[in-house]
């Protein structure tokens, strides 16, 4: 059978059910009705006995694969903060129930991560139990570039990132290969290009009550790639270890090592109360369940649309003017509120992880 919900394609073949995200012309970056398309197909078929694994892939103007997912319609953020439309609250809501669902989901599920994975992207592969990469894949969380934090669980899945790198991928919002993404643990295996859409057909010739079946099919199809260690390996752990983003700007522009330097430089373009923010909610995360970890992000992304503490409107937010600068006037000049990390105060940073809500009606209060 097949289907076409909204920008979600789905299908069953076999015993497992396919999943195509086919909104190629904004590399498949998700809309609320994509979110409630992904988490209804889900739900069904995690209670259908036809269904024993799931797939998901991207597509590009040219067919299948080549763009994963590039994270959330920032676009359509910028306009709801603009206008004060309140339908990102329910975005949010339903993303990280969605990104609950995938991480907890009973089912094999298979993301096809090639090409561009970002932002929601990762929030829809990371709780993936076979996470698939190609020499295509572009891997990030570079939230901090639009004035936000790394969510849909960033904080739980990079802080268990290998020593301290989890903060510096937050901060800095990196983008690694395929081989770097296995050797953080974010990605478990990688693809030849050209032999995606042969898997990806294979799949559904599996009988997946043979338990070898899907070993075999992965043992095929996967390749041998040797896990690339990150650059300055060291001196991330070292520089990103660091009490807090003062000490770690300030430490970093003290080495006149060209790595120094130029980290210091991409930190100090970023905003710097989401670079305050960003490395607080990661040290938080490392100690919480992946629940406790996004009800924190939905406390934070609310404050981050409404910083009331702050006595600012959601247009003049963080989050407004860094997709602004990137994405609407391109311009690639925000103006951060405050302009400079050493301006940053406790007191701004520590009013994010005040609840709204109380524990009983908190919006994701039923997530186990």
């Amino acid at each position: 059978m097949s289907a076409v919900v909204n920008e979600v394609l789905t299908e069953i073949r076999g015993q497992v059910g396919f999943i195509t995200l086919n909104r190629p012309a904004a590399l498949n970056a998700l809309t609320l009705q994509m979110i409630r398309a992904l988490t209804t197909c889900l739900l069904a078929w995690r209670e259908d006995a036809r269904v024993q694994a799931v797939a998901i892939r991207g597509s590009n103007k040219a067919g299948p694969f080549g763009a994963f997912c590039a994270g959330g319609d920032i676009r359509f953020f910028h306009q709801a903060l603009l206008s004060g439309d309140p339908s990102p609250e329910d975005f949010f809501t339903e993303e990280y129930t969605l990104n609950h669902l995938i991480h907890t989901y009973p089912k094999p599920y298979m993301a096809f991560m090639d090409g561009v994975v970002m932002g929601g992207g990762m929030g829809i592969s990371q709780g993936a139990s076979h996470r698939l990469v190609t020499a295509r894949s572009k891997i990030a969380m570079p939230e901090t570039t639009i004035g936000l934090f790394p969510d849909v669980a960033g904080g739980y899945f990079l802080s268990r990132c290998p020593g301290h790198t989890g903060e510096w991928l937050a901060l800095t919002g990196t983008t690694l290969t395929a081989a770097q993404a296995i050797a953080m643990g974010l990605a478990d295996h990688c693809l030849e290009v050209d032999q995606q859409a042969a898997a990806w057909d294979a799949l559904g010739q599996i009988d997946l009550g043979q338990s070898l079946q899907l070993s075999d099919w992965i043992a095929t199809y996967c390749i041998a790639i040797s896990a690339e260690d990150i650059r300055a390996r060291g001196q991330i752990d070292h520089y990103f270890s660091m009490d807090g983003v003062v000490s770690i700007v300030q430490a970093l522009e003290a080495d006149n090592a060209d790595w120094a330097q130029q980290t210091a430089a991409q930190l100090r373009q970023r905003s710097p109360l989401m670079l305050h923010l960003t490395l607080a909610q990661i040290r938080r995360a490392r100690h919480m369940s992946l629940a406790e970890d996004l009800r924190m992000e939905r406390d934070m992304v609310r404050h981050c649309f409404f910083p009331r503490h702050l006595r600012r409107s959601a247009a003049q937010t963080e989050t407004a003017e860094g997709i602004r600068a990137l994405a609407v006037d391109k311009d690639n000049t925000p103006h951060w509120q405050p302009a400079c990390i050493e301006d940053v105060t406790p007191d701004m940073v520590l009013a994010f992880f005040d609840s709204p809500w109380a524990a009983h009606c908190h919006p994701l209060c039923d997530l186990a």
